[in-house]
């Protein structure tokens, strides 16, 4: 009977571990998505994001699959063995009723001592992290200027303080563990003793003395084990509440109608920016319209805004005041994977995917057609130089596209702005890193985008590049001086001083400066 019940028990243990073990891997897949979507909206305001919840998640995650949890769930038997006890004997019930307590009272203390170090040293253990990733993904500038040693002293600093918390909370919580093992193993002896007096009294049998210690010992476990683990629970519990609090900051978005395909109609309405931690707007009170097909040059001085119009316009931030509407829908408001496919946009930083040429051209779709990813490809003219490398189109280009020169980083990414011919196409200075048959490529490209009747935007890097197109928006401290048909903005031009587009050759700033929207 006994070796069967013992059977049983295991099983049981078996069993509650499978079940762990899988709710820890649901978990995993039920949240891992969204919680890469609330990074990556955290991010683009600025706000710790990138791979930190899906770390946080994994704390979670071992945490609920790990051995501290069980801890938790045999605590509610805790009661059940204290009153089988005390049945046995009331002296009996009354020691282990007060050892429980005690232990309880330990574990409470334990939370207290440890709860704050504890907290603090997760998050500056969060920041170090975040940190060394940004080292990271500027390796080149770290190695070319020497900045290694400087940026190892600040992550020793912030590291250094996460391991002092977590020491003090490691010597208090081992201080208390020490403690809590004294009391149970005490009380073990004690209710032997305890028991064997009530045996010489003819109150017990020898066989109720040894089963209320074994009972004692089985109440008592879970407490002590707790005590043990509570670190990791703690550290889980942090995670939980940052996990949610994420979640409710940059919630799902609610999957809204599906439109029609675009015609292309850009309008911009009174636009004013203002991120959350800036002290000024960075745009203000922009307006244009851009009809289907139309291609806008964007020109102006350094910091007058036009990386962030872009930004607008391809729906990456909403607009503070004012609204982006592409065919009268607000930008920020489409389903981005919809939108995604009428929209083409290639940043003034060109970030690839580790991965192959096709698939990053392929904007990392699995099914997709391979004649579509030629065509983006010859239409940015980068078919012969993907041809070119050692396995063409399969070519490895290692983590942010480490392998290729910056001028093909961008060429590539021009083609993944073009896969599957969208409706509208944003493009912030594509001809920064290009050389002389680059830019008469590029300027190819947009001049077939026009025949093709596709909208484009393009910040104008050299004045080159505005041969290809119908409209000028110039800009300046945020605000739209001058818009409209090319020709009539450049005849506008007078004795002002002039305005540099990047490299190139500077143009004039008009004399006369209309209402934002106007000549």
């Amino acid at each position: 009977i006994t070796v069967f019940a013992l059977l049983i028990l295991g099983l049981l243990f078996t069993v509650r571990a499978w079940i762990l073990g899988r709710i820890s891997g649901w978990l995993s897949s039920a949240l891992s998505g969204q919680l890469i979507s609330a990074g990556l909206k955290s991010s683009l305001q600025g706000l710790p994001g990138g791979s930190q919840p899906l770390r946080e998640l994994g704390q979670l995650q071992a945490f609920i699959g790990g051995t501290g949890i069980t801890a938790l769930f045999d605590s509610p038997w805790v009661p059940v063995f204290i009153a089988v006890i005390w049945m046995m004997h009331p002296w009996l019930g009354v020691l282990a009723l007060l050892s429980a307590i005690a232990l309880f009272v330990i574990a409470l203390v334990n939370e207290l001592l440890t709860r704050e170090p504890q907290k603090a040293s997760n998050e500056d253990q969060s920041r170090a992290y975040q940190f060394a990733e940004t080292a990271m993904r500027n390796a080149e500038v770290v190695q070319a200027m020497g900045m290694l040693p400087g940026l190892l002293s600040r992550w020793h600093r912030l590291h250094g303080s996460a391991l002092d918390q977590q020491g003090i909370a490691g010597s208090r919580g081992a201080t208390i563990l020490g403690l809590s093992r004294f009391v149970r193993l005490s009380v073990q002896v004690g209710i032997l003793g305890l028991g064997a007096m009530l045996v010489l009294a003819g109150e017990l049998t020898p066989g109720q003395m040894i089963a209320a210690s074994i009972l004692l010992g089985r109440a008592l476990a879970p407490v002590e084990q707790s005590i043990a683990a509570w670190r990791g629970f703690v550290g889980a519990r942090g995670s939980y509440e940052r996990l949610q609090e994420l979640l409710h900051a940059m919630p799902q978005q609610a999957p809204n109608i599906a439109l029609p395909t675009p015609q292309g109609r850009i309008e911009v309405s009174n636009v004013t920016f203002k991120p959350a931690a800036a002290e000024k707007p960075i745009l203000r009170g922009v307006s244009f319209t851009l009809g289907p097909g139309e291609t806008l040059g964007i020109i102006g001085p350094s910091a007058a805004g036009k990386s962030t119009l872009c930004r607008l316009l391809v729906g990456v931030w909403p607009p503070t005041i004012g609204a982006v509407r592409l065919d009268s829908a607000e930008v920020h408001t489409w389903n981005r994977e919809e939108f995604g496919q009428h929209v083409g946009y290639l940043p003034q930083d060109v970030e690839l995917f580790a991965g192959t040429v096709r698939e990053n051209i392929a904007r990392m779709i699995e099914t997709h057609d391979d004649t579509e990813v030629i065509e983006a490809a010859k239409l940015a003219d980068v078919h012969d130089m993907a041809l070119r490398l050692p396995n063409g189109y399969d070519t490895q280009i290692g983590v942010a596209g480490a392998l290729l020169s910056a001028g093909q980083r961008q060429r590539v990414g021009l083609a993944r702005a073009l896969f599957r011919n969208p409706r509208v196409v944003v493009l912030d200075e594509p001809n920064s890193n290009l050389d002389r048959l680059g830019e008469a490529a590029l300027l190819r490209t947009l001049k077939t985008l026009r025949a093709n009747g596709t909208t484009v935007i393009v910040v104008a890097h050299h004045a080159s590049i505005l041969e290809a197109v119908d409209k000028l928006l110039l800009m300046r401290d945020g605000k739209a001086e001058a818009f409209g048909p090319k020709d009539k903005v450049l005849a506008h031009i007078g004795g002002g001083g002039p305005v540099q587009t990047g490299d190139g050759p500077a143009l004039p700033v008009p004399v006369s400066q209309g209402p934002s929207g106007g000549c």
